[in-house]
């Protein structure tokens, strides 16, 4: 029986990286970058986003099932991007023996995609 990981609203899921490749080209383990304050990694899935409460539900009789389909809204992470969040305030899991890190959007700092696909560039003066 397989098992997947669903994460929570606005939950990401990130494939921290291994080691941090120094300018004289040594790698730092990751046991020393644990005191760093920011980390970076790859987003490996992103949750739903914000709920947003329907309006609508309000006409609803109590006794009535709702049929209306809940709403998101969107995070501005996605799958693949990759991000510098803030250590302190993601959650390491270990999943099929591996490692990763779960964070709010909140503390996600910068998100870095491929250009084909930014909404970031846009922004550009």
């Amino acid at each position: 029986m397989s098992k997947e990981l669903l994460l929570v609203g606005d939950k990401v899921l990130i494939e921290p990286d291994e080691g941090e490749k120094t300018e004289s080209g040594l790698y730092l383990p990751q046991n020393v970058r644990e005191k760093e304050k920011v980390q970076t990694g790859k987003i490996v899935q992103a949750g739903p986003g914000y709920p947003v409460y329907d309006p609508a539900l309000l006409e609803d009789e109590p006794w009535s099932t709702s049929t209306s389909k809940k709403k998101y809204f969107p995070l501005q992470a996605k799958t693949g991007d990759y991000c510098i969040f803030l250590r302190d305030q993601a959650i390491e899991i270990t999943f099929n023996k591996k490692t990763y890190m779960v964070a709010s959007q909140s503390a996600i700092l910068v998100l870095m995609r491929d250009s084909g696909n930014s909404e970031i560039n846009s922004m550009e003066p």
